[in-house]
């Protein structure tokens, strides 16, 4: 029996069934065969010594291809973790899978392993790797696998065996006598892992995420496929752990946490003044196109079993009661309804929308809020700004017919491509994700509003030039729908998914929402799920690791200080201060009785853009010397030409663009 391969430059080409990637790179060339690492058949990758048994298209990968980048840290840790075993006898091995930006593997030790164990685990690794040994494959029954691994005093991998299902093919992998159980697929040997990783933290783990099983200890690590990329990889991590939010924001006096509300953020002044810029900022880009509404925090839990997210959703949601319910449980007079804190402002909206009737000549309409929501993460999942419980989205939904669709989300495309170029990201990836395997609504709803949707990127793609990248996310979808996802890169080259556009058929219909179309009928509107920001605090964490605290003037919590030589300026310094307020800057004194080199430091290290130092000449002279943030120059200025100076400079994009138009 034969079969037909087809080759990525689509020759094709007859062999035996059964015949392995391996045989067919060496029947090409033995340099071929050298430099082969695995095989990718109809795309998925494989191991290059698998039979191949039917018709497929079929790629040779060698370690430069992007897909052998987790195969080169799948590699790495089974080698990390025999080099464990090596040197540590009587560890036992659980877990080790790849992870984004690297990889990691669970050891269950007595005594944990600890960053200074690193420099003997990576040596052995090396010599793991130099002995170059194959990585082969063999199919074991249950049986013998747990027999193996029982002898070897291997409890974990026991349970994991148990845990395979019977009609998954049991797989184990051996690179020289070392061996263990494993999915696949791998290179052809160790030596293709090359010597570009580097071990990176310890942490605790509990066995399978349990927190009532054994804690293990979890060795963090990274591979790439060459040296350089190692090297700019440590490079982006030592920069972002200097642009940390979490840092910056003690050190600009932002926000803080505490356990007393776990998840939820104590703003500060300059924290608070910062976010009430950032809504300013959004409030003005949507004035023209959206109304603003605000729908409640609490709603009985009906509405949400209305929404579908009580079946859907409910655990991620914060249920609550009145008090007198848990004091007086038995009480009849106590009230015994149980609401949820909202999760997301959709709901709310749809019954805005259907108070009162609605004409198809009143549509689109587009319902904007900065609502802030409530959603349970793990407490070991929440990350400062970035993953917290309690936040604020910018959340809209757009309320139109089918015909008006793909124009919405184009309209939104536009509003978003405009508001990320104004913080500075040009480096964008438009994702379409299409439906999942857990959804609602019939198939021809799904094929049409994909199919709408798969037109309007390419139209996104199109109208760029092709210079935003767009991509297909296939079953990443919402539960009611396909959605656009926005990927951002920053100033260190990290990518960060904020907004969204979702196509919604379902929430409508489930709450009876309807407009009167021109034939007189009812009809149920498209509902469209638009966020921009995201949640507004996790945007913000973006922005300060972004900017490293080093806001645009516009955005700045504190836009000037205004700090005194001597106790002889204070009067003046208290003038400056009030002529930059009364040109709108933001700006406060410092008349502390500290050298002025100590207080320069200081609101430097707070990241205030502009300090004025003022002693008794600038008070003589009206002038202020300047300082920028980032740099050792001082500037003289006349009072009123700074302050004119800065008062343009701290312009916001909105407004500037509104005197670039009205110039025309």
């Amino acid at each position: 029996m034969t079969i037909t391969l087809t080759f990525p430059d689509g020759a094709q080409r007859q062999y035996p069934s059964g015949i392995s990637g391996r045989e067919i790179a060496t029947g090409i060339s033995p340099s071929l065969a050298k430099r082969t690492v695995a095989m990718a058949l109809d795309g998925t990758v494989a191991d290059l010594a698998d039979p191949i048994t039917q018709d497929a298209k079929i790629e040779l990968l060698n370690r430069d291809d992007p897909r052998a980048l987790e195969l080169i840290r799948h590699d790495a840790a089974h080698v990390l973790a025999e080099a464990v075993q090596e040197l540590f006898p009587g560890t036992q091995v659980t877990i080790g899978p790849v992870i984004e930006n690297g990889f990691y593997y669970d050891f269950a030790r007595n005594e944990p392993f600890t960053p200074e164990d690193f420099p003997a685990i990576e040596k052995k690794m090396r010599e793991i790797i130099a002995r170059d040994k194959p990585f082969t494959k063999e199919v074991w029954s249950r049986d013998q696998a747990k027999a193996f691994f029982a002898g070897k005093g291997e409890a974990y991998k026991v349970e994991l065996v148990d845990a395979i299902p019977a009609d998954q093919d049991l797989k184990m992998y051996k690179q020289g006598e070392w061996i263990d159980l494993c999915r696949g697929p791998h290179m052809t040997s160790t030596g293709k892992i090359g010597s570009a990783f580097k071990l990176m933290k310890v942490a605790g783990a509990y066995w399978r995420g349990d927190s009532n099983n054994a804690m293990l200890t979890r060795i963090y690590a990274t591979a790439f496929a060459n040296q350089q990329d190692l090297d700019a990889y440590l490079k982006q991590i030592e920069e972002a752990e200097k642009r940390d939010h979490r840092k910056l924001g003690r050190e600009m006096d932002l926000f803080h946490f505490q356990e007393e509300g776990p998840g939820v953020v104590f703003w500060h002044a300059n924290g608070w003044r910062l976010f009430q810029q950032l809504v300013a900022y959004m409030r003005a880009r949507l004035a023209a196109d959206y109304e603003e509404v605000n729908a409640p925090q609490i709603l009985d839990k009906s509405l949400w079993e209305t929404s579908g997210h009580w079946g859907w959703y409910s655990d991620n949601m914060f249920a609550v009661k009145s008090a007198t319910s848990f004091i007086r449980p038995n009480d009849p007079d106590a009230d015994q309804r149980v609401f949820a804190l909202k999760p997301m402002n959709c709901p709310g909206h749809v019954l805005i929308f259907k108070h009162g009737l609605k004409s198809y000549r009143e549509l689109p309409i587009r319902y904007a809020e900065f609502g802030t929501v409530h959603r349970y993460e793990p407490s070991g999942a929440m990350h400062g700004l970035m993953r917290v419980r309690g936040f604020t989205q910018d959340d809209a939904h757009i309320f139109c017919t089918e015909a008006q669709m793909a124009e919405e989300c184009m309209k939104i495309n536009d509003l978003i491509f405009k508001v990320y170029g104004d913080f500075g990201f040009d480096n964008i990836v438009v994702k379409l994700s299409t439906r999942p395997e857990k959804r609602v609504g019939t198939d021809a709803m799904w094929d049409h509003a994909e199919a709408v949707m798969t037109r309007v990127l390419e139209q996104i793609a199109a109208q760029s030039g092709n210079r935003i990248k767009t991509e297909i996310n296939p079953g990443e979808g919402a539960f009611y729908g396909p959605k656009f996802e926005y990927v951002l890169r920053d100033a260190i080259g990290r990518d960060w998914q904020c907004g969204t556009t979702q196509v919604d058929f379902n929430l409508p219909e489930r709450f009876g929402a309807f407009y009167v179309d021109s034939d007189g009928e009812k009809k149920a509107p498209v509902m469209v799920h638009r966020a921009i920001c995201g949640s507004m605090e996790r945007f913000i964490g973006i922005l300060i690791e972004h900017y490293a605290g080093h806001f645009p003037l516009w955005l700045a919590p504190e836009q000037i200080v205004v700090a005194t030589i001597t106790q002889e300026a204070d009067d003046y310094a208290h003038k400056v201060v009030e002529a930059c307020m009364a040109h709108g800057l933001r700006a406060r004194a410092d008349l502390r009785n500290e050298k002025i080199s100590y207080k320069v430091r200081e609101h430097s290290l707070a990241k205030v853009p502009v300090i004025f130092a003022v002693g008794k000449r600038e008070g003589e002279e009206r002038t202020v010397s300047i300082r920028r943030l980032g740099s050792q120059q001082q500037t003289v200025m006349g009072l009123a030409e700074a302050i004119a100076a800065l008062a343009d400079e701290a312009t916001p994009p909105h407004l500037r663009e509104v005197e670039r138009l009205a110039a025309e």
